[in-house]
């Protein structure tokens, strides 16, 4: 059961990346505000991760590491799209 819901975890992350590469540029006067917005993000939520190991709340801090990993996985296919 939790393997299903940690890879629903990540292909949901790997969904939020493609929303947050696409949607803010389109105007073009967004991609520093999203960029910064993502490494903060990203860095509180690898900051609460390795911090805290609470066995209540484990579920709920590996499904966030899950679709933060989704996030950079798919902001790198994304920058891979393009470069081709």
């Amino acid at each position: 059961m939790f393997l299903n819901i940690n890879i629903l975890s990540f292909m949901l992350g790997f969904f939020f990346a493609n929303i947050l590469s696409t949607i803010p540029a389109q105007t073009g006067e967004w991609n520093i505000m999203s960029g910064s917005i993502i490494v903060t993000l990203n860095e509180v939520i690898s900051k609460e991760i390795y911090s805290n190991k609470r066995t209540n709340q484990y579920l709920i801090i590996e499904l966030l590491n899950n679709i933060k990993i989704g996030i950079v996985y798919g902001l790198f296919v994304d920058a891979f799209k393009l470069g081709s």
